[in-house]
């Protein structure tokens, strides 16, 4: 599994990282799997706040910005969660943006408990198998106002 290097300075250091705005949370997600659709969609209709911003990884946005933090924008196990200038990934993006978005979201956190080995193994079994499982879909296109107001391509 590919592992985020958290002793990388911030994308807003880095000219290579196109410019965008980051005034909040921005996840970084696989724009053709359906099963990163639904989580779009999940962030999108509970975020209450409007605060956050989806970034495809197949953008040069997205592409910028796993590059980065070391990661490979076509490895299945890449996907980011931005907040403050710092980035997260795996199972640990997923229970931040739970404790971000609040309320019985914040129950996300007892996955804290699982050892990190069994996280990463988790999410990556997943994560591998997301086409299987989920399809495939165009996030851009889905007609969803929620979705395309956070869009950032």
């Amino acid at each position: 599994m590919m592992k985020l290097n958290s002793s990388t300075p911030s994308y807003k250091d880095n000219p290579a990282v196109p410019a965008f705005s980051d005034t909040g949370p921005r996840t970084v997600m696989d724009a053709h799997c359906s099963l990163c659709a639904r989580g779009a969609m999940w962030i999108a209709h509970n975020d209450s706040k409007a605060e956050f911003g989806i970034i495809p990884i197949q953008s040069d946005l997205g592409i910028a910005l796993m590059r980065h933090y070391g990661m490979d924008p076509a490895d299945p196990l890449s996907w980011l969660y931005l907040e403050d200038g710092k980035a997260y990934s795996s199972l640990d993006a997923i229970i931040r943006v739970g404790l971000r978005l609040g309320g019985v979201w914040k129950g996300l956190v007892i996955l804290k408990i699982l050892p990190r080995p069994l996280q990463d193994y988790l999410y990556g079994v997943v994560a591998r198998n997301r086409y299987r499982l989920g399809g495939k879909t165009d996030l851009c296109g889905l007609p969803d106002p929620e979705i395309k107001k956070r869009l950032i391509t």
